[in-house]
Parts: C-alpha cells; sequence; structure tokens
C-alpha cells in the first residue's frame, strides 16, 4: 500500500504524538528507538518543507529614494532573541 502525501501540519502533529508517547508512556527499547527514528524522519521532512517555502517567499523593501522592490526572503541577520 502506498504511503499518502504528508502535509507539513500532519508531521508535526505526529512528531507531537511521537514525543508525548516517549515522554510519557512506558515504552519498550524497540518501540522507542522506532518512534525515535520516525521522529528524527519527519523532523528533516519538516525543514525541507520549511526551507522550500522560504525560498518562494520575497520580502517587500524599500529603497534610500522610497521606491519599492522585491528580494529574496534572507533572516540570517536575525539573532537568537529574535526567534524566541
Amino acid at each position: 500500500m502506498a504511503k499518502k502525501k504528508m502535509t507539513y501540519e500532519e508531521a508535526v502533529s505526529r512528531i507531537e504524538e511521537i514525543v508525548s508517547k516517549l515522554e510519557n508512556e512506558q515504552v519498550p527499547l524497540d518501540e522507542s528507538i522506532k518512534l525515535y527514528k520516525e521522529g528524527m524522519e519527519l523532523s528533516l521532512f519538516c525543514s525541507k518543507k520549511l526551507d522550500r517555502a522560504q525560498k518562494e517567499v520575497e520580502e517587500l523593501k524599500k529603497d534610500t529614494e522610497g521606491n519599492f522592490y522585491t528580494a529574496p526572503f534572507d533572516n540570517s541577520d536575525e539573532t537568537e532573541d529574535d526567534l524566541n
């Protein structure tokens, strides 16, 4: 049976389920490892989705003469405090 295409939101929801299960239940080691691997795969999936989305977003900027233009979104100048 083929897996259906997972959305970002579904992946995040599944990660939350995995974390909750690992934190709140007595899970056997083998199942814990399986859940951990699934969570890491989902985390990578989400990271790639966000990277692709960021590349599609553009910022509206204003030059020194007051003219507007678009430029690729770049959050590299954000500090860690901006992210919290």
